[in-house]
């Protein structure tokens, strides 16, 4: 119900809805991937959003695990990796620097010679205090030289650099792995795990991303989203960010009100009686409520092509009528008001805030006693 819901719901744009239905299961698979039904919350934190590109929409699809936008720093390192054990790291691959200001004088071949055999000394150093913690691929968030480069493929360690920030903190989610800032402090205890690192290409292009994979904590994912142009793929983000935003409503609280501007309809009406009883001044107040409720509807007629005034009133008199709460207007000329039937519904938390905030709107306006405009003084 909730993927047929989406489907034509927060998915129908026009870009979208051709895919409507495979969105809508990622949007759901990704929620309830990283969702605690026991606190009934959803941390948004665990996905990510991977757009690129190229390609189809029906091309996009939901990796468990994370997908980060670089490759192997060497071309001849293997594109992939089974059993991997992640050393995640935020230090460099270079020789240790004064932190002073300092100036190196090299001025014969012998000097030259032994700073040469200094930075080897030191990346093959570096090189085995990654192997000997029994990592067998490096993932850093600074850059290496081509000298590290050749000396990690030499020494058959793998390596990832220039991972930028939050997606290390994701990778060290996922895998279950601790950011080491030093060389000094990588042990075995600190790696992280990933059943599967794998190098995808895209077709002609030269385009290459890493996959991670079958990682220690499950519940980290990543939507990998492509389309021909950048419009489309930002409309797929917006359209699935939407759609992930009313399932995480719906996990919140599970209870659901009918669309089509049903609610809005019944609780006008509930609203006109609890008036009808009201013999005090307020009941003009309570009057104007409905009649702002019953501007939802209205304006959904009118934007659907029907006449907002008497379809309002019809169904509204059938809502009285036939007892029914679920009555809506009928934008996609299905011949069916019953919202039931047609399977449109919202979140009632979505709609208590969307009327809580309004409410808060006109009363913050009506505090405001007078409103004084530019140049009115002068006058």
């Amino acid at each position: 119900a909730v993927v047929s819901t989406q489907s034509t719901g927060t998915l129908g744009s026009k870009i979208v809805n051709r895919c409507g239905r495979k969105f809508a299961e990622m949007a759901v698979d990704a929620i309830l991937s990283v969702a605690d039904l026991e606190r009934k919350d959803v941390s948004f934190d665990l996905i990510k959003i991977e757009c690129k590109t190229g390609g189809n929409l029906e091309d996009s699809q939901l990796v468990k695990g994370v997908i980060v936008d670089k490759t192997m720093s060497h071309s001849q390192m293997p594109k992939e990796l089974k059993d991997v054990k992640l050393a995640i790291l935020t230090c460099p691959f270079e020789p240790p620097k004064p932190k002073t200001k300092h100036n190196l004088n090299v001025g014969s071949v012998e000097d030259y010679n032994s700073l040469y055999a200094y930075e080897q000394e030191k990346f093959v150093e570096m090189i085995n205090k990654v192997k000997d913690s029994g990592a067998n691929l490096a993932i850093c968030q600074w850059g290496f030289d081509d000298e590290a480069n050749h000396l990690c493929l030499q020494n058959d360690l793998p390596a990832v650099r220039w991972v930028g920030g939050p997606e290390i903190e994701l990778i060290a989610i996922a895998t279950g792995g601790r950011i080491v800032p030093r060389f000094s402090e990588l042990t075995s205890d600190k790696l992280g795990f990933a059943g599967s690192v794998r190098e995808i290409g895209f077709g002609t292009t030269k385009d290459r991303m890493l996959v991670i994979e079958e990682c220690h904590n499950s519940r980290a994912v990543t939507l990998f989203l492509r389309g021909s142009n950048s419009m489309i793929v930002a409309e797929a983000k917006r359209s699935i960010w939407d759609a992930m935003c009313v399932i995480r409503n719906l996990v919140r609280d599970n209870r659901i009100v009918y669309g089509g501007g049903s609610n809005e309809i019944s609780a006008a009406i509930s609203v006109y009686d609890a008036a009808d009883k009201n013999s005090s001044i307020e009941q003009y107040a309570m009057r104007a409520f409905g009649e702002a409720l019953e501007s939802v509807p209205m304006a959904l007629a009118e934007n659907s092509g029907l006449s907002p005034f008497s379809t309002l009133a019809e169904v509204k008199s059938r809502q009285i009528k036939e007892g029914n709460p679920r009555l809506g207007i009928d934008c996609m000329d299905k011949g069916e008001s019953d919202m039931r039937v047609q399977h449109v519904i919202e979140t009632l938390i979505g709609k208590k805030q969307q009327i809580m905030l309004a409410t808060q709107l006109v009363r913050m306006i009506l505090k405001i006693d007078d409103v004084r405009s530019p140049g009115e003084g002068e006058e």
